[in-house]
């Protein structure tokens, strides 16, 4: 075994600190399906409680896939180095939201398309589905207390 395994630990994310590290993130990728195969785009993006919002145009592939299917919604930071990072997956149906005034609301929340251009529409991804994961340095063994055996197996140190 590579014994950079040995001092890593990944841990499962409960839906409270997916939520919060999904909030310091300032890009995404969109999963979703393009001509009956998988596809993945880097997008800007702001949640809004239960919703995530995604800038695109009218005619991109994001908007076209975007109409009531089910995609997917990932975030992550990644030390390279070090090995360690975490990632949030969201999965959840999707809708486009092209209304004037709903996309004037949602450009208030200050988020612009990846890519820059006049009209633009949001993507809304409703947020079911969520996972994450924290790959980090593993835990220090907690010390045995007084008298028990080093293997903290409840037995005196004297007994074995």
């Amino acid at each position: 075994m590579d014994t950079l395994d040995d001092d890593r630990d990944a841990r499962a994310l409960d839906e409270a600190e997916c939520l919060r590290l999904l909030d310091t993130a300032a890009i995404g990728r969109i999963a979703f399906t393009e001509g009956a195969l998988p596809a993945v785009q880097p997008v800007t993006f702001v949640r809004g409680g239960r919703e995530i919002y995604v800038p695109t145009h009218p005619g991109s592939a994001v908007a076209a896939a975007s109409r009531g299917a089910v995609v997917a919604f990932e975030v992550d930071e990644v030390d390279v180095g070090a090995r360690t990072g975490w990632n949030v997956t969201v999965v959840g149906p999707s809708r486009l939201i092209a209304d004037p005034a709903e996309v004037r609301r949602l450009d208030g929340l200050g988020v612009g398309p990846w890519v820059p251009s006049g009209a633009h529409c949001y993507v809304g991804v409703q947020v079911r589905l969520v996972r994450g994961r924290r790959i980090g340095p593993r835990p220090a063994p907690t010390a045995a207390p007084a008298g028990l055996s080093p293997a903290g197996a409840g037995m005196p140190s004297w007994a074995g």
